[in-house]
């Protein structure tokens, strides 16, 4: 399998309007998207909280989170993000990739439409 990389519209939910193109990593593995602080900053995006983070050789760092708005083609959708510190590369990760409506498809390095499901309950049975 080989690494996926798109470009990607990233945008403070405040300010939907003033997007800035980013290249990302598309990695299925990654719960949450990273963006490099400064164009985070640069969009008014705000820090709101601090999470630790295991890295892949178990490593822990603190990394703050805010939300951002994501666009990619015609599909739009808000999610959280980890401001990026040097060395961190920009990720988009798999609840940044649903709130888009996208699953990555790895054999063909592609995102593809995630199916939308939605349960209802039927009250006049």
């Amino acid at each position: 399998m080989g690494l996926v990389f798109l470009d990607i519209d990233i945008a403070n939910p405040a300010r939907s309007e003033d997007f800035q193109t980013e290249h990302f990593l598309i990695d299925s593995g990654a719960v949450y998207s990273v963006v490099q602080r400064s164009v985070l900053e640069t969009l008014g995006i705000r820090p709101h909280s601090r999470r630790t983070f295991t890295l892949a050789n178990g490593d822990q760092i603190e990394r703050e989170l805010g939300d951002a708005l994501f666009r990619y083609k015609e599909h739009r959708g808000a999610a959280p993000v980890i401001f990026g510190e040097p060395g961190d590369s920009n990720l988009l990760g798999v609840v940044t990739l649903e709130a888009l409506g996208y699953v990555l498809d790895p054999l063909k390095r592609e995102l593809r439409s995630l199916p939308m499901l939605l349960a209802r309950l039927d009250y006049s049975r």
